[in-house]
């Protein structure tokens, strides 16, 4: 059998790369005759240039202001005039030190995006893809567009700039900057906020949002993806840029159809298959695209929070808990590696073919 592994990072744990590596080894452990291509996967969050930098193209670093103002070095990607960044790379929940706190949602900032964003322009950049994902800020894009406008000598000039090229949010999720669904009530609370801290960062938000709709002319809050990465998505499509779906980017790149036409099961993977996922997350794409050529998926996630209708809504055949199978969250996440690796090989001994039956 024909297998395409194609899973997402599993958030800190483990890279797409590794994640991939590690249901690879399990899998051929018990079925080694199976064809396995390895092909990791990114929506736009964590993971996102060491996926689309497969395809081509020349890594960079660029030391920026971290999400607490401590200077971090950022890959991004250059590949001939079209650049493509990580906001994880420059912001992302791994760059606090330690655990987040309502402090660290108060005080963590999108600063570092907006001077990778400045360094793909000063390379020659004509088209500027920013993968969304995994921030440790709420801060709605505000230390992107300080950062612009500091890099170019003003705002005016930073968005002039900004004219001459195609700017492209790569959005994980849907959600719009503000409300029920918004950043700081859905996203906030992983990444520290209390009750308080939440009220707090939508109330800056909120005010934020007016700012850029008086500046820009453009009111952003409301639009799908505004909400990502703690609202830099908001920042990016006010500045004139446009929403894609991060999968779908790194589908086009990686050639994901090509790879998908000949195989019998697709296995993916993420740290967390819940409500959240449903919402535009990889898992779900690369599901869809997978039923529509009948093909089998299975999922191998941290945590499966999703009851039997949603699966089989999604295309998904069958989806296996890490933390089921550890026994732990703790064990599932210290040893994660061995852990899917194992939860792949008993995936691989109880698979029934259900390719088959498609």
């Amino acid at each position: 059998m024909r297998v395409l592994i194609a899973p997402d990072s599993f958030g800190e744990t483990l890279t797409a790369v590794e994640a991939a590596a590690a249901i690879a080894a399990g899998w051929s452990a018990v079925r080694p005759d199976d064809q396995l291509i390895e092909a990791p996967q990114s929506d736009g969050g964590p993971g996102f240039v060491d996926v689309v930098a497969a395809a081509g193209g020349t890594v960079r670093t660029t030391v920026v202001e971290g999400p607490l103002g401590v200077g971090v070095p950022a890959r991004w990607l250059l590949d001939g005039t079209d650049a493509y960044l990580e906001s994880a790379q420059a912001c992302g929940l791994g760059l606090l030190g330690g655990p987040p706190t309502p402090r660290t949602a108060r005080d963590a900032h999108s600063r570092g995006v907006g001077q990778l964003v400045v360094a793909a322009l000063d390379a020659g950049a004509r088209r500027i893809v920013v993968g969304l994902g995994g921030s440790s800020c709420t801060d709605g894009g505000r230390g992107l567009v300080e950062s612009l406008a500091e890099g170019f000598g003003s705002a005016d000039a930073a968005v002039a700039r900004l004219r001459a090229v195609e700017l492209v949010a790569a959005t994980d999720v849907e959600h719009p900057l503000l409300g029920e669904h918004g950043a700081a009530r859905v996203f906030g609370p992983q990444k520290g906020a209390d009750p308080g801290t939440v009220a707090f960062l939508e109330d800056r938000n909120t005010a934020w949002a007016g700012q850029l709709h008086r500046a820009t002319a453009r009111d952003v809050a409301a639009e799908a993806g505004a909400g990502a990465a703690g609202g830099i998505g908001a920042a990016l499509l006010a500045l004139g840029g446009t929403r894609e779906s991060g999968a779908h980017v790194v589908a086009q790149r990686t050639r994901q159809d090509r790879q998908l036409a000949s195989a019998q099961l697709v296995i993916t993977g993420e740290g967390r298959l819940d409500q959240q996922s449903l919402r535009g997350k990889l898992v779900i794409a690369l599901a869809a695209a997978a039923r529509r050529r009948a093909i089998a998926t299975l999922v191998l996630a941290g945590q499966v929070l999703l009851d039997a209708a949603d699966l089989d809504r999604a295309g998904i055949d069958d989806a296996l808990s890490l933390v089921d199978h550890a026994g732990s969250v703790e064990l599932a996440m210290s040893d994660a590696y061995a852990q899917l690796r194992d939860l792949a090989a008993a995936a691989a001994r109880g698979w029934d073919g259900a390719a088959a039956r498609q």
